[in-house]
This record gives structure tokens, sequence and C-alpha cells, in this order.
């Protein structure tokens, strides 16, 4: 049968929408948070259940298209979209169904950060979320998951009990530790590899509602003091209470003046966070003050304003296991040249209980303490595109030779693929997530991502 026939015969049956090119709400579909992606799929199946997942996957393979999956659409890389295939579109499906007996989170693939943390916190419970309230859960947990719970409960994937998962040959199965376990080992760290998740099963853990955060801010010549500071606090010792953040940015006034930032979120007493954090509030003095007992939700959302929806982003970045003085004078001189007001440089510290997990316990690997630094090229106008990706790859260059040997997928675009980059990611793990992908998607359907090849039969 034709493509049309097909589409029609899905149709009858599909409990979402089927949006093909001439559709009013094409455009609106096809656009990512990533403004400078702009593919046109041949078909977007806006899915409202695993039944449509399945539905569309066996239509996009009957015709051999290209298939992406979209989440929440942050992916910086624009892997959840593509040209002349089928964009497999979760957006609509964001149930949050949360048991505070048991202290579990059943949520659905479109869901967000924003959506997670509403329902959860109604009843004073979380895991580990992403920094920026409207990234997907399903990207950032299937990839690993910083967050300002990290070093108190994990990494997001940390918190992961089980998904259920449409597979390349159209099954739906529900993977555990005693379910398919191979899969779910691979799932947590392995990104979209292995299938799509239409549901995923949180441990949760009380926080909040009120906890300690926010920023910092200082005056841009004092930038380097700022993370010498940030790097002998954070290098002490922290307890895992606390996850920790500096920034070099913009003035959020539009005036386009350079800062240095600290921020941080303390999850634990209040009175325990005042004595934690009052150093960070004493040093300098900072020029703005912005932390304080926050509703937990809130401090989730407290970086959206940096990272606009439809802005223009290349990014880079690299793990550093310390942060010598060579390496904060070289990146607070190249933030000096960042061409546009949206750039930053961010230094997430990594500690506490996300470093303790056993390096084979999960496909993620990067369980070290240290730095994760990350070169943010934004802007909105495509006539800066050519200096903004410049700028970001000569930042990446310095921060090179400070490097270890892990990076962090979420944060790789769309020219970090390779063998190389995947040993970076994945380490010791990679020869048996190539087996797992050998069993479970050996035509390699799922490679639209940090693509995992399958290993040779």
């Amino acid at each position: 049968m034709s493509f049309t026939d097909d589409l029609q015969k899905l149709a009858a049956s599909f409990t979402g929408r089927l949006l093909l090119p001439d559709h009013a709400d094409y455009d609106a579909a096809r656009r990512l948070h990533n403004g400078i992606i702009d593919r046109r799929p041949a078909l977007i199946a806006q899915c409202r259940g695993a039944a449509d997942i399945a539905d569309a996957l066996a239509l996009a393979q009957a015709h051999h298209l290209d298939v992406a999956v979209r989440g929440g659409g942050h992916n910086v890389a624009g892997h959840a979209c593509v040209d002349a295939g089928v964009m497999i579109d979760l957006s609509a499906m964001r149930s949050v169904r949360v048991d505070p007996t048991s202290r579990v989170a059943v949520v659905d693939g479109g869901t967000t950060w924003r959506e997670f943390n509403r329902e959860t916190q109604l009843f004073g419970l979380g895991a580990t979320g992403g920094v920026i309230s409207s990234t997907g859960v399903a990207g950032l947990t299937l990839g690993g998951g910083f967050g300002w719970l990290m070093a108190k409960h994990g990494m997001a994937l940390d918190h992961l009990r089980a998904v259920t998962i449409v597979l390349a040959d159209g099954r739906v199965v529900r993977a555990s530790d005693a379910e398919h376990p191979d899969l779910f080992w691979a799932v947590r760290g392995g990104g979209g590899n292995f299938g799509i998740v239409s549901t995923f099963e949180f441990d949760l853990h009380p926080v909040g509602p009120m906890v300690t955060g926010g920023l910092v801010v200082h005056p841009y010549p004092r930038a380097g003091d700022v993370l010498r500071f940030f790097r002998d606090t954070t290098s002490a010792g922290l307890p895992d209470d606390v996850f920790m953040i500096a920034a070099l940015a913009h003035a959020p006034d539009g005036s386009g003046m350079k800062i240095a930032g600290i921020g941080a979120v303390h999850c634990g007493t209040l009175e325990d966070a005042a004595q934690c954090l009052a150093p960070v509030k004493a040093f300098g003095p900072p020029v703005m003050d912005m932390m304080g007992p926050i509703p937990y939700a809130a401090a989730n959302m407290m970086l959206d304003p940096t990272f606009l929806s439809g802005s223009r982003n290349y990014w880079k970045s690299q793990f550093l296991p310390a942060l010598p003085d060579a390496a904060i004078d070289a990146l607070v001189a190249h933030f000096a040249e960042a061409p546009t007001p949206l750039c930053q440089i961010i230094l997430e510290n990594f500690h506490g209980q996300a470093t303790r997990v056993p390096i084979d316990q999960t496909a993620y690997a990067l369980r070290e303490p240290g730095y994760n630094a990350g070169l943010i090229a934004q802007w909105t106008d495509p006539a800066d595109d050519e200096r903004c990706i410049r700028w970001a790859r000569a930042g990446y260059d310095i921060m090179v030779r400070f490097g270890g040997p892990r990076r962090y997928a979420n944060y790789m675009d769309a020219d970090d693929g390779g063998d190389r980059n995947l040993v970076a990611v994945y380490g010791p793990n990679l020869p048996r997530l190539r087996a797992i992908k050998r069993t479970y998607d050996p035509a390699n359907v799922f490679k639209r991502n940090l693509n995992i090849p399958p290993a040779n039969a």
C-alpha cells in the first residue's frame, strides 16, 4: 500500500493527531526549543499513548522513513525532529500520577519538569530534575539528569524504578530490575537508543516544599575571584544537601553587562541551609543577593529566563576533574569575548550521591566528582550563526586542555557523534550497550541520538 493509504488506515484508530505539511499546526509542531533547527518531517504523529506510538513507528518502518522522537523538544542537537521522516511527538502525553503512600510517580513521556514538580510537590515529594523547568522529563532522564537534588539523591535516572517502552519491533514492554533487566540497565543513560519510553516510574523523596536557593551576582572584573571562591568552596567538601553552580553570564536587565554569579539550592532544613550558604552570601560582598528561602518548584524555574525558547543555540561541554587557576583565567578571558548577551559559561559541581553509584550499575558513566563545564552560545539573529558557533568551539578547545575522559551526553551538540565521543560518554559500559542494542534494535531504527551502533553479530 502507498504511504497515503496506510496513513488513512492509521487515522481510523489513532487517538492523537496526524499532521501533514499542509496542516495549519504543522509549523508550530515541528519547531524545537533550539531555533537553529529547521526541519520538515513528512509526518508529525502527535501521540496520546503507547498504541499510537507503536502504530506511528510501524508506519515509518513500513515506508523506510527515519524516526525522530520528541519529548520536551529541548535537546540542543535537534534530535527530536527529522527531515522527510516521521516525528513521533509525545508532547500531548503529560500525565503525572503520584502515589504519596508508596512515594512513586508514574509520568508520561511528554511531561516537562515543571509539570512533574507541580504534581509531586503537592505531597512534599520530588526527584532530581532539570534546572530549566520546560525541559522534558524523558530526554533529561534517559541521558543522565543533572539537577538541584543530585548530590542528595543522585541523577534523575537513579530514581527510576521502571519504564514502559515501545520497541523497534512494535512490542510494548515494562523494563525494571525484574523485567528485561538488561534493557532497564541500558535506558538509564543510553538515551533513546533502545526504544520510545511512553511512561516512567520514579521513586520520590521528601523535598521542601520550602528549600533555600537562589543566585548571588558579582561584577565581571571580579569573575576570577568568584570562580576561585566557587572552586575552593566546592572542593572543600559540600554537604549532600546542597548543589552549586557558577556562571559567567550577562545581567538580566538587558544592559548587556557581563556578570559572574553563583547559584545554589540547599534541600535540608532552613537553619542548616542558612549556615551552609552564609559564606556564599558574604563573599565579595555580591552586588545582588537573591538567595534565601524559596519554594522548591520555584527554585527549579529560577534559571528559565536565561534559556529562551526559539533562540538559536550551539553548545559544547567538557567534564573537568578540577578547576586550576589556569582554567579559570582562560574561561574568564574567553567569556570577555562572548559575541551576544545570551551567551554564557556554566560550571556545575558534581559531588555527593551521584558520584557514589558504581559505574557499571547503570549505563550512565559520569560518576566522578568535578565540574561539568558548558559553553552555551545563544543568539537570535541568523547573521550571528558563524561567530557564535566559532566562539563556542574555541571555548571547548580551552576546556579540553583541562578536561578528563568523560563527557555528559545531554549537553552534546549535533557534531558530537562518533566512536571517540561514545567512549567519552559511556566508557567501559559501551561494549555492553552495543550488545543490548543488537538485541532490541538490530536495524538501528533509533539512530537520531548520540547513536550507539549495534554490535556485530
